[in-house]
């Protein structure tokens, strides 16, 4: 199969590249630049996950180039595939579960209304970018994923050094509900829909969501370090921005479609999902 994938140098892409290679399929890799229509020509299927990283202080800027690259992206995308005379079979666009906002203690599945923060109204534009596509006969999945976890970076990557340090603990209450799953099953999902009957949203995250206070819990006792410290959210705000609030946001989200497409989770358990993202050395 000829697959186009952009963000193919961001942590997701590299590792879903790697993956498509050694399965022998035939890869148009490219990064965050516009796609090119001629690197259209012979699609069957098309991932896209180009977009601004989240992380980091959220100013006017960094906000502006979070909805641009992700809504105006996909747009143009969209607008290419109308205009080819082929196209391909299958669009499989990135989304989060910061499509939901924060809902408490509500569980999450695909029909869940959307929120009313500034990420939630990015990824409804963004699904509905993407799902034009569908007017046009392409099979369009829409990935809501949760904090991926995998070597390299992902959500670890600044936790980490702050939980080596004996710095880590609860955000806030930490009592909010972190949706999470393994890079490895981000991968797998992607190469599963690939050819299974999916279609629509899919919340791409482990069975079991965690409370923010016992991921920390669960990671400092896997780095066998003190994982208590709280920052208070007043801390967050100071340091992040308008990110603070996305960071306290309590998603309880379940993979619904996930399960009833068949796919079968390689960690379903959290600390397998931190060990096998290299935090800790294996103990096999």
């Amino acid at each position: 199969m000829k697959i186009l994938l952009t963000g193919a140098t961001g942590f997701l892409g590299r590792a879903l590249a790697a993956r498509l290679a050694a399965d022998g399929q035939t890869l148009v890799a490219l990064g965050r630049r516009p796609v090119p229509a001629d690197s259209l020509e012979g699609v069957e299927a098309v991932v896209h996950l180009a977009g601004e990283r989240i992380a980091g202080r959220w100013t006017a800027a960094k906000m502006r180039a979070i909805r641009e690259s992700r809504v105006l992206g996909t747009r143009s995308l969209v607008d290419r595939l109308e205009a080819l005379a082929l196209r391909p079979r299958l669009l499989v666009c990135a989304s989060a579960t910061g499509y939901y906002g924060d809902r408490g203690e509500e569980t999450l599945t695909e029909d869940a209304a959307p929120g009313s923060r500034f990420l939630a109204d990015v990824c409804r534009e963004w699904e509905a970018e993407a799902s034009r596509a569908e007017a046009l006969g392409v099979r369009v999945v829409r990935l809501r994923f949760g904090l991926v976890l995998g070597p390299g970076g992902g959500a670890l990557g600044p936790m980490l050094p702050l939980f080596r340090a004996g710095l880590g603990g609860p955000l806030g209450t930490g009592r909010q509900w972190w949706p999470w799953v393994s890079l490895s099953d981000v991968v797998g999902f992607i190469v599963h829909a690939l050819t299974a009957e999916v279609s629509g949203a899919v919340n791409v995250v482990a069975p079991e969501p965690i409370r923010q206070r016992d991921f920390a819990r669960r990671l400092g006792r896997l780095l066998r370090r003190p994982a208590f410290l709280p920052v208070p959210g007043w801390a967050l705000r100071l340091a992040l921005g308008r990110f603070a609030p996305e960071l306290l946001s309590s998603q309880r989200a379940v993979p619904r479609a996930m399960l009833r497409s068949g796919y079968a989770f390689v960690h379903a358990d959290l600390d397998a999902a931190l060990r096998a993202a290299r935090t800790v050395p294996s103990t096999r």
